[in-house]
């Protein structure tokens, strides 16, 4: 049913995320990121901004032609409504689903990027952006473990895709952990959602696209990932 364009970083584990949870027929397409087939023009025809993930869901609820969709959190607010999962009914759990799905989107997602980019890929150590970002980085951090004080998940009481869009944002460089210490409630979350064996099955299906590995990025990858302008 759904066609996943995917490769396993924070943004491509969101979507298998979701999946998983409901259980959803899916068949991963590989995107490998490191050697430039995001800019395959049959990739590019879904997802114009050279970035996975992407899906073709090729049974939509209006029985018509395939829909293709690119942006990690439009996926998500895409099968939530198509499903009427992980998401609530009523408009004000809505909009606070969705106030969070934005703020990661918006905020969580790049800062943490860019931390990770300075701290682990940069050619060389720009203490500046290393500082500004680790700053950034824990500042959301702080951000989310007041939010969850009190809550078990994001919007409350239960799991959402608030809450699928932000957890692979947490300390996802293992070469340049954050220290968690003085986030205990984002640790006690983090925990519960890393226990889920829908979460399990998520990123057993990563590790099966790409064995896990310790080789550091070659320059040529980083050439591809990093070094992109307006004309490729």
């Amino acid at each position: 049913m759904i066609d996943l364009y995917y490769w396993p970083t924070p943004n491509g584990h969101k979507i298998t995320l979701f999946l998983e949870e409901a259980g959803l027929p899916y068949t991963i397409k590989p995107v490998d990121i490191g050697k430039g087939e995001q800019f395959d023009p049959a990739f590019l025809a879904i997802s114009p901004n050279n970035r996975m993930p992407a899906i073709v869901d090729r049974a939509p609820a209006d029985g018509g032609a395939p829909i293709s969709m690119f942006e990690s959190g439009s996926i998500l607010l895409y099968l939530a409504n198509k499903t009427k999962r992980f998401i609530p009914e009523d408009i004000r759990g809505r909009i606070t689903v969705n106030n969070w799905l934005f703020w990661q989107m918006a905020g969580l997602g790049p800062m943490t990027g860019q931390y990770g980019h300075f701290t682990v890929y940069a050619p060389e150590p720009v203490p500046y952006a290393i500082e500004r970002y680790t700053r950034e980085a824990q500042r959301l951090l702080g951000v989310l473990d007041r939010r969850l004080q009190g809550r078990a998940f994001i919007a409350g009481d239960d799991y959402t895709i608030a809450d699928m869009a932000c957890y692979p944002w947490i300390n996802p460089y293992t070469k340049a952990p954050l220290d968690l210490t003085l986030f205990p409630e984002v640790r006690r979350w983090h925990a519960a959602i890393a226990a889920r064996p829908a979460t399990q099955r998520a990123y057993a299906r990563g590790d099966e696209v790409r064995p896990p590995t310790d080789a550091p990025m070659s320059e040529a990858e980083k050439r591809v990932l990093f070094g992109q302008g307006a004309v490729r």
